[in-house]
């Protein structure tokens, strides 16, 4: 079946709902323009005489989703079938059926199986598919295997969300880091076929009939590209190295400036983003897709009291997230190893939340692992409580009893959220009295707006504060300490 490309771009001129007034976010506009170009299941636009105009058949593609069930309860099987589909459909793939096989580990030759890839074969020529997705990383065998029995295309879990991670990317330093994660990918993965593998030789070194300009050992075809792809890959590798360096600088002037910073982590699609926004106005784009946003974003945020730190987006994490990621995101993720406070979001609407959470803790280990930093303090907040009932609420409370419980949609848990935030992150540690001048109301101003003021009283020579600051400010306050030096 054919599907319609349906346009949704956005022409003030001829769109008699546009008002002039109305705020668009960079969220908004980047949600426009994602769905400029989509393809619309149920909708023909297929021409019978296909010679009076040259065009492009587009239609999802038709994809049969394939499980093995081999520890855990029959729940846990379908939650993750539950979420490949989802992965699937979120690719632009249409999905028409789910096989799950029950064994003791994969079969290392088709991974679920002969038995099982014969009923599968019957399963795809029933149903017209032309893809089929298998929830696991398979090896380069069988892969093989499978696409030769079903001869259909044949992908798995990392390869989808490969895919989807490379629709998704807009910054340079994603796009980079999602190319340098499929080459790696593809690497062992490289096949050919027929002519594709012969080499280019002849005469008796080449064991053929070549002639002049063609003797020699030769090089076969899939060697030439594992080569460009090894330079490929070394020089992504450099580009990535030099993005992480202005990172690290971005990093390390906040950190001069004694600016706090939360990161804020989770599964995908948990509400990481809405929560951003919800916080501090950031106008992110926000969709309900796995893995929409996937360049970090920081924004600068206020506690109750008026003091500044930084809140960072980081990308979504996901059961079994392909090692490949991990490595390629090593710098963007490094912002939750080297932030003050980890905000760790949970789906409150999710069927196993605490499934989640385990997920998020287990690739912040293998983080932890590789860059030998001690991880932030954790706070857990369960978002989309509106979509909760009491029943659920319930259960929440019980399986999370110190996490906040917030709904970044409705703004419900919103202003608890901050005053918990707050009361987490690292204090100013420098206790200091002093008697600033009227002519300095400059430094006053700093003190109310880096430091925590205790108490303040206005006397004929000037302001005499006390207040806890950070060592910076201490000696900026020095000179006016009433007892000589900070407390």
């Amino acid at each position: 079946m054919t599907e319609n490309i349906q346009s949704t771009e956005f022409d003030p001129e001829f769109d008699s709902t546009w008002d002039e007034e109305d705020d668009f976010s960079t969220g908004d506009f980047e949600l426009a323009e994602r769905a400029a170009l989509r393809r619309v299941a149920g909708l023909s636009t297929e021409l019978e005489d296909i010679t009076e105009v040259e065009y492009r058949q587009l239609r999802l593609e038709r994809v049969v989703l394939v499980g093995v069930w081999t520890e855990g309860t029959a729940a846990d099987s379908d939650a993750s079938m539950e979420e490949l589909a989802r992965l699937a459909e979120t690719a632009g793939s249409e999905v028409l059926e789910g096989v799950v096989q029950r064994r003791d580990k994969p079969d290392a030759a088709t991974y679920i199986g002969s038995g099982k890839v014969s009923e599968l074969r019957d399963v795809v020529q029933s149903t017209g598919a032309d893809t089929v997705i298998c929830d696991g990383e398979l090896s380069p065998g069988q892969l093989r295997q499978l696409e030769e029995k079903l001869k259909v295309k044949v992908i798995d879990r990392t390869a989808l969300i490969l895919d989807i991670f490379a629709q998704h990317a807009r910054s340079k330093e994603g796009k980079a880091q999602v190319e340098l994660a499929q080459l790696q990918y593809l690497m062992p993965r490289l096949r050919g076929w027929g002519e594709t593998l012969s080499r280019q030789a002849g005469g008796r070194a080449g064991g053929g009939n070549g002639g002049v300009g063609l003797r020699g050992p030769g090089e076969t075809k899939i060697e030439t590209d594992r080569r460009r792809i090894r330079a490929r890959i070394a020089k992504l590798r450099r580009e990535i190295a030099a993005i992480g360096v202005i990172r690290e600088t971005k990093r390390g002037r906040r950190t001069a400036n004694e600016i706090p910073s939360v990161a804020i982590a989770g599964y995908t699609n948990a509400g990481k983003s809405s929560l951003l926004n919800a916080l501090t106005g950031a106008g992110v784009l926000v969709e309900d897709a796995l893995f929409a946003t996937l360049d970090p974003t920081t924004r600068r945020a206020l506690t109750p009291e008026g003091l500044p730190y930084t809140l960072t987006d980081t990308v979504g994490f996901v059961r079994h997230l392909p090692h490949q990621l991990v490595e390629a995101f090593r710098s963007t993720l490094e912002e939750v190893g080297q932030s003050d406070l980890l905000v760790h979001v949970v789906d409150g609407s999710d069927s196993m939340p605490e499934k989640q959470v385990k997920a998020v803790r287990e690739v912040l280990a293998e983080i932890n692992e590789k860059t030998e930093a001690p991880m932030p303090r954790e706070l857990l907040v369960v978002n989309k409580i509106d979509a909760v009932g009491d029943l659920g609420m319930a259960r929440l409370r019980h399986l999370f009893p110190d996490a906040s419980f917030v709904s970044a949609h409705s703004g419900v848990g919103i202003e608890e959220l901050r005053v918990r935030i707050a009361e987490l992150m690292p204090r100013p540690e420098v206790v200091v009295e002093a008697l600033v001048p009227y002519a300095r109301g400059e430094v006053v101003a700093r003190v109310h707006r880096d430091g925590e003021v205790l108490s303040e009283k206005h006397t004929e020579s000037g302001t005499l504060l006390s207040a806890r600051v950070r060592p910076d400010l201490a000696g900026v306050l020095e000179e006016f300490a009433t007892n000589g030096t900070p407390a």
